[in-house]
């Protein structure tokens, strides 16, 4: 393969988990011909920055990559600003980009695939990312480097392009006169039951997302996201000092990819998988959504 993309990683203060992230990255056959892009968010307190020091130092060791390039906020950003500065700066310089956060584990071919798609599919329009996770979504086949279209994408080690970022809309203009539309907010609904009042929070202040920003322009422009079916990320995020990801993991456990396999089955067609995205519809269902709330209360009432 001759085309790498840069790979970006975000982080605030979780030195340990951030450890295991690096240590899976540099175990991909590609990390040696990538240029690694680390974005480091700054303290929202003095008790934050003890620990975002050591962050810092740790990642002045960090080899094992092509270039590594850290960028270290003095003031705190957020992630969700973090992520559409750091990405929009990478793209000025690259057609493409993928991205992690700290506490994303990589399986060792999680490089070629995300590069091999970028590649295959940057000539289609519809295509709008590249997830590396998955759900388990098992339907007949168990090749974990088969791969199918959904109508929504994923934040947990994703891909896109240039031509498709620089078009979002991250002030949302048009959510005054979808609110009002039930006919519109129920197909948006078809990308999990999560997302109206996702994206109604945000428009609310009471939530501060890029990502639901960057689902509602896929619903917008009909875009579709890249899966495969053994997910090439575990999220390793559900603790304590997770930001978004904290509670029950079971819903979100996925059929990894233990073949590590370099040759990928893509669909030659951009379209939904229809059996597949009705079970993933089912994992983003109400019932779905319930299942887990009440999952995490045990889990809170036993610790």
């Amino acid at each position: 393969m001759t085309n790498t993309y840069p790979i970006l990683l975000f982080t605030y203060k979780r030195l340990e988990v951030l450890k295991k992230t690096i240590t899976a990255l540099q175990k991909n056959e590609l990390a040696k011909d990538s240029d690694l892009f680390i974005f480091s968010d700054g303290p929202k307190n003095s008790k934050d920055e003890i620990q975002i020091s050591k962050i810092r130092t740790y990642l002045k060791t960090i080899d094992g990559f092509k270039n590594v390039h850290i960028s270290a906020s003095i003031d705190n950003k957020g992630l969700a600003n973090s992520i559409i500065d750091g990405v929009s700066s990478i793209l000025k310089l690259a057609d493409s980009v993928i991205v992690l956060e700290d506490d994303l584990l990589t399986t060792p071919n999680f490089l070629a695939y995300m590069n091999n798609a970028l590649n295959t599919y940057k000539n289609s329009d519809r295509v709008f990312s590249i997830s590396g996770y998955a759900f388990d979504l098992r339907h007949g086949d168990t090749n974990p480097n088969s791969s199918y279209f959904l109508n929504r994408g994923w934040s947990w080690g994703w891909a896109t392009w240039r031509d498709r970022w620089d078009k979002v809309d991250w002030d949302v203009t048009t959510y005054p006169e979808f609110v009002k539309d039930k006919k519109q907010r129920k197909i948006f609904a078809k990308g999990g039951s999560d997302l109206n009042a996702m994206l109604d929070k945000q428009m609310s202040g009471k939530l501060d997302s890029w990502a639901i920003r960057w689902f509602y322009h896929q619903f917008k422009i009909n875009g579709l996201t890249l899966y495969p079916l053994g997910s090439k990320i575990y999220n390793d995020g559900f603790d304590e000092f997770a930001t978004h990801t904290n509670g029950s993991e079971k819903r979100y456990i996925p059929f990894l990819d233990t073949e590590h396999s370099l040759k990928f089955n893509f669909p030659a067609k951009a379209e939904i998988h229809k059996g597949y995205q009705k079970k993933f519809q089912n994992k983003m269902g109400i019932v779905a959504r319930i299942r887990s709330k009440i999952e995490t209360l045990l889990l809170k009432n036993k610790l």
